[in-house]
């Protein structure tokens, strides 16, 4: 019985007249429409009839509780889900994702294949469904990272389908989708029009697809039960058929033709062997004896035909299912599977996938430590090696010449603290190079909290050296009591172990509060830039704790105070002018170039933390600067004066000694020959004040000297002054310096008296008495007179510019610390100054 039209109505109506007005049926042969055949397989059982259909596919009709007298020569729907695990298996992969139209057929097609799929080792990652519009879907397939697409649906939808994964991308070397492979020949031809694709992009989405679906014909030059090749009935049917429309089901209504004979043959065989008088022609649709021995023969059936090897299990036919590829516009076989011995067969020479190996199941995360550069490391690694030599330099140069003047004043102990402090700094760098790609896990961490410990106390040892010297000098300078006062360098190294205490506070309850641990950022997945179908997926390591920020702050502000106290200390001691005590001036500057070096290394450190490449050179270069530029500034400058004039750092800038008054000063002050006397330094500087300013008496002098020279060639103007004023002239004339003896004005009086011896005051020429006194007053008494008159008054007006008379006072105003030789004659009379 064929039922060609899907009526259910027509259909069952068809079946009933046969039942009531045919003759008796052994078997029913045909039914197509799922719908029809599905009804009237139901009702099979009432009447002891076994059914064959050779075109009906749905997977509703394997259910043998509720049609258990249907049998079919074509594979159901079903059946290509074991082909599909074994394809799956071939390509390994292992992450699949399905997109069913809903429709009952697809929906079981569906719900069989997850069965199948169950306990296989493959994961169904997600499972869409769609009645008309399947774009959703297909995206929420591509956000779950879904690659290989198990669809069912039919041709409309199809093309909806590949529109829109054109649109989501989700083609290409990347993905491969699965649908079945029952379409017509050029169907997405019949339904562009109904989608907003065009043809190119709708034939590059589709370009690459495999279908799945039964074999029409056997592949296999076998010689099938009826004598025949499938080539050659192929071939005879094709000249039978003439113009006429083709179908791929002619095979299996061939060879199911040949199942109900061989059906048929095998119950006559055993009616034969058993009941000798009974017959096939007996059989009623109430006899279920004979119906049982047909439902029987038909599950014997084994045999090959056109189709390939025709077996039933469960009613099903055991099949070949055929793999085909689109390829350029035009399917092309590429393998198949035989359900009978559960193998595939897939050519690899026909099979071609768009990328250099077929997709991946998924994206393949691949994660990449992002790591210091090699290069890079040993580049920085050789720098900070030189840094360190040259501090080695440094501490060879300060060890060496420790007894020099110039490096004793400096604090020898404190430089080597400088040093020790910078090459703790430069060995931290070798600590921040060190990633996961040099060292393990555990040992990061570990490195996490070495690193941190080695940079903060070199720091803190380098700057709080260099801070306790200038303190001292601060102390000493600014000691307004002038009491003696020792500052040894023990008290300086309790001050720096002081600020290590600090130090190691912070740093011991940071690691027992909040120990820094290794932690791994990931970071988006990035393309693969060799091209293969992989994502990277870069991943950092960081050297973090929970409240990374509150201790980074409270450390900060540590270490900001410090500096800040070393720029009072060097503001403080800037006047300071002895340059083997006071570096204030380097301290200025190392504290400047290192506060702008830090804040800037911290803020592009912070903003290239997902590149450690730049986040280690930025720190790397900042340590070797700060580290490089602070002993230079304090070490160069004590190298070049050493080397050119030690003498000149140990003295005050505003003056020179000379010779003879070096070995004066040496018997009554202390120099300072030691760090350990520099609190002689203010002694020192108020000695050498003490010169300077009797140097200026001297250069007065001499100016004096030249105006009385002057003054012996110049008439004299003034009237005669008389005899009776000579003796409080001699009393003027009689007192001496307020400074020690070696006064250049007695010097210069008494060479000029030698020269020039005088007459007795109170005595008279007495050649000269009868001439006229302006005609004598070039004469050499009048000339004594003038000098004697001149020379007090010339002192007494320069001593107030100097500080060493009052101008209100006619005689010089001796201190109290004055030489017992000094001694006060009151005045006469006074003298006003108006300008010589």
């Amino acid at each position: 019985l064929f039922f060609f039209q899907c009526d259910n109505a027509k259909g069952l109506k068809a079946f009933y007249d046969a039942i009531k007005y045919g003759p008796n049926h052994l078997m029913v042969f045909g039914g197509v429409c799922a719908t029809v055949t599905s009804i009237i397989a139901e009702s099979l059982k009432g009447w002891n009839l076994v059914q064959l259909s050779f075109a009906a596919t749905t997977p509703e009709l394997a259910d043998k509780k509720k049609y258990p007298y249907f049998f079919r020569t074509v594979p159901s729907d079903n059946a290509v889900n074991p082909a599909i695990l074994k394809l799956l298996k071939y390509f390994q992969w292992k992450r699949v994702g399905t997109l069913t139209q809903d429709v009952q057929r697809f929906s079981e097609v569906r719900n069989d294949l997850t069965g199948v799929l169950y306990g296989e080792d493959i994961e169904i990652s997600d499972t869409e469904s769609f009645s008309n519009d399947p774009c959703t879907s297909v995206k929420k397939l591509k956000g779950n990272d879904v690659r290989i697409i198990l669809g069912q649906f039919d041709e409309e939808m199809a093309v909806k389908v590949f529109c829109c994964a054109y649109d989501e991308e989700m083609y290409g070397s990347k993905y491969q989708w699965i649908i079945p492979g029952w379409y017509e020949n050029l169907w997405w031809e019949s339904w562009i029009n109904s989608s907003h694709c065009l043809s190119k992009n709708l034939l590059a989405a589709m370009e690459g697809y495999i279908g799945v679906d039964f074999e029409p014909l056997s592949s296999k030059m076998f010689r099938t039960i009826s004598g025949r090749t499938p080539q050659q009935y192929e071939k005879e049917y094709n000249a039978k058929r003439g113009d006429g429309q083709s179908s791929k089901f002619h095979g299996y209504a061939y060879d199911g033709i040949w199942v109900i004979a061989k059906t048929l043959q095998r119950a006559m065989k055993y009616l034969n062997a058993t009941n000798k008088h009974q017959k096939i022609e007996d059989f009623n649709y109430t006899n279920h004896k004979l119906g049982k021995i047909f439902l029987d023969a038909m599950n014997e059936t084994n045999f090959f035909g056109v189709t390939g090897q025709v077996v039933f299990r469960n009613g099903e036919r055991m099949g070949t299912i055929k793999f085909t590829q689109f390829q350029e516009r035009k399917e092309v076989k590429v393998g198949e599977y035989n359900a009978v011995a559960d193998t595939l067969e897939i050519n690899n020479n026909s099979i071609r996938f768009q990328g250099l190996e077929p997709p991946k199941d998924k994206t393949i995360i691949q994660e990449e430590l992002r790591k210091i550069s090699l290069p890079l490391y040993s580049i920085l690694s050789a720098l900070t090696i030189l840094g360190m030599i040259m501090a080695s330099a440094f501490l060879f140069f300060n060890i060496k010449n420790r007894n020099q003047k110039l490096i004793k004043m400096s604090s020898p102990y404190m430089n080597n603290l400088i040093i020790l402090g910078g090459m703790l700094s430069y060995a931290s760098i070798f600590l921040f190079g060190l990633d996961g790609s040099f060292v393990s896990e555990k040992t990061f961490e570990t490195l996490c909290t070495v690193r941190t410990w080695i940079l903060t106390v070199g720091y803190t040892t380098a700057f709080g050296a260099m801070f306790a010297k200038t303190w001292r000098v601060h102390a000493i300078f600014k000691n307004v009591k002038m009491k003696k006062k020792i500052i040894k360098d023990q008290k300086l190294l309790v001050i720096v172990g002081g600020m290590l205490l600090i130090d190691l506070c912070i740093l011991i309850c940071w690691q027992v509060v909040d120990p820094l641990r290794r932690t791994v950022e990931k970071y988006n997945m990035e393309p693969d830039p060799a091209g293969r179908d992989i994502s990277i997926r870069p991943i950092l390591e960081h050297c973090e704790n929970t409240h990374m920020t509150i201790w980074l702050g409270i450390v900060y502000a540590y270490k900001g105070l410090l500096m800040l106290f070393g720029c009072f200390l060097a503001w403080e001691t800037r006047n300071v002018s002895i340059p083997a005590l006071n570096d204030s001036k380097y301290i200025g500057m190392s504290v400047y170039n290192v506060g702008i070096m830090c804040i800037i290394g911290a803020a592009v450190s912070f903003l290239t933390r997902d590149q450690p490449n730049v986040q280690f050179c930025i720190v790397a270069l900042v340590i070797i600067f700060c580290s490089t530029i602070t002993l230079c500034l304090v070490f160069v400058p004590k190298l070049i004066t050493l080397r050119t004039n030690p003498d000149a750092a140990t003295q005050n800038r505003r003056f020179q000694f000379t010779q003879n008054q070096k070995k004066e000063d040496s018997k009554t002050s202390t120099s300072v020959t030691s760090v350990n006397q520099a609190s002689t330094s203010r002694l020192e500087g108020l000695q050498s004040e003490n010169h300077r300013l009797r140097m200026k008496i001297t250069e007065l002098d001499k100016d004096l000297e030249e105006v009385t020279m002057q003054l012996q060639d110049t008439p004299e103007k003034t009237t005669y002054i008389k005899q009776n004023h000579y003796q409080d002239l001699n009393d003027i004339l009689s007192i001496r310096n307020f400074t020690d003896s070696k006064d250049g004005e007695k010097a210069i009086l008494k060479n000029h008296l030698d020269q020039n011896p005088p007459a007795q005051w109170g005595s008279s020429d007495p050649s000269r008495t009868s001439k006229d006194p302006i005609e004598d007053i070039n004469s050499p008494e009048h000339i004594q007179r003038r000098l004697s008159l001149q020379l007090p008054i010339l002192h007494h007006a320069y001593l107030p510019s100097i500080g060493g008379v009052d101008a209100s006072c006619a005689s010089p105003c001796v201190s109290p610390s004055a030489s017992p030789r000094h001694r006060h004659v009151p005045p006469s009379f006074r003298v006003m100054v108006s300008g010589l």
